[in-house]
């Protein structure tokens, strides 16, 4: 079918990773909430591409998902086609000048971080091989790495699964590990399913392959480093807190602040409570903060274990987008999923600990006292919110999580008392 201008109440495009399942879930669950309808659904006759329409005061509502790239999402919103561009990749600097005219897309009111994505790492459960990193794991889905002995397994060529190229998995594969310096080796299995990638995976012991989280099934997961930082396993806590090295955000632009009615309102849904739960349902990472005791290991130092162990870790951190201070947007929104977390669960801002992080500095008191600053920050922006007097401290340059310069490293933490 060929495109219509202005034939939909609403009209998504961009990101297949986005706009394959989650956008629809979201866009059903807003109408269902404020139409009080059932929500129908239809293809419009090109491939990724769906209609759901619904009642919505008193009249029918059709919203169109065009799931083509992130990269056709900022063009359909920037020819005035699309009223709301769904990426799995933040704007680019030059896609922001061109938009600067119409509105800023890097600002609060425009970019809206709707879920986390994490990816699994799988291998046969009998692989003595238990961590990789990033590194080496490009080197061996691009055929530079052949056998298992080579990474301290048995000796057996390593066999490669890796999602179709059409999959917004593969896309966050790409993206994180092969990069410019790596191209998938022709060799490999190629999946439309993650469910069925990881079965194959989980019955041959020379296998490695990927999927998105809900799909590690019977299969081994790696924990996956960067740097020097220690390994990590993707869960719930890792991947929420964006400390996993394979995770990455999934937005929603908007320009500017001043959209219709029913984008707002989507927006709105979506980076609330009943939003998130679906984004858990769909299975990428919910950003709505739970309560969880981490589990440490050897690497961790003793001073931190004492810090911490009166408390549970919510998972969420605050990162920065400007210099060293200065809270990203999703931050900023994190502020009032904690101020709500206290509300619903009974707790108060003196159960609170926010611990901050440097990434390596010259000298080590720069460190402490950046990650102090951080923390303070935090403690400050806490308080606008009506959370005060928030206990804060600086960890330094200490227990990074990504490579030297990574921007993942400089994070505040945010701890709980236990109950």
């Amino acid at each position: 079918m060929a495109f219509q201008a202005q034939a939909y109440d609403l009209e998504i495009h961009g990101s297949n990773t986005v706009g394959a399942t989650l956008a629809p879930m979201l866009v059903t669950g807003y109408l269902e909430e404020h139409g009080g309808g059932q929500v129908a659904a239809r293809g419009t006759g090109v491939e990724n591409e769906k209609i759901l329409r619904a009642p919505v005061n008193n009249r029918a509502a059709e919203v169109l998902v065009a799931a083509h790239g992130s990269s056709t999402g900022f063009k359909a919103m920037a020819a005035g086609k699309a009223d709301i561009w769904a990426s799995s990749r933040p704007v680019k600097p030059q896609e922001a000048e061109q938009f600067r005219a119409r509105a800023d897309l890097t600002a609060p009111e425009s970019e809206h971080v709707i879920a986390i994505d994490g990816l699994a790492i799988l291998v046969h459960p009998s692989n003595p091989v238990s961590k990789m990193s990033i590194e080496t794991l490009g080197r061996v889905f691009s055929g530079q790495i052949r056998n298992w002995s080579e990474l301290g397994g048995p000796d057996r060529p390593i066999h490669l699964y890796a999602r179709d190229d059409r999959s917004g998995t593969w896309d966050t594969f790409k993206s994180l590990v092969l990069g410019k310096q790596f191209e998938l080796d022709s060799n490999a299995r190629r999946y439309e399913s993650n469910d069925q990638l990881s079965d194959d995976v989980s019955r041959d012991p020379s296998g490695i392959g990927f999927s998105g989280l809900a799909s590690v099934r019977k299969s081994k997961l790696l924990a996956i480093s960067e740097g020097n930082a220690p390994a990590l396993h993707p869960n719930q806590l890792t991947v929420a807190s964006e400390d996993y090295p394979l995770s990455r955000r999934l937005f929603m632009y908007t320009p500017g602040s001043d959209v219709p009615p029913l984008s707002a309102g989507l927006i709105g849904f979506a980076l609330g409570q009943q939003g998130q739960a679906l984004v858990a349902e769909s299975g990428f990472i919910s950003q709505n903060p739970i309560a969880v005791k981490p589990e440490f290991d050897e690497s961790t130092p003793e001073s931190f274990r004492r810090l911490t162990s009166n408390y549970h870790r919510l998972t969420v951190n605050f990162r920065f987008s400007e210099g060293r201070t200065k809270l990203d947007n999703k931050a900023r929104r994190d502020l009032q999923r904690v101020q709500q977390y206290l509300n619903q669960n009974g707790r108060s801002a003196d159960d609170l600990l926010l611990i901050g992080f440097a990434d390596t500095q010259s000298h080590e008191l720069r460190a402490q006292m950046i990650s102090e600053l951080r923390a303070l920050s935090v403690r400050k922006a806490l308080q606008e919110v009506n959370v005060p007097d928030v206990a804060y401290t600086g960890y330094g340059q200490y227990m990074p999580v990504g490579g030297s310069g990574s921007p993942r490293n400089g994070r505040v933490e945010v701890w709980i008392k236990s109950r």
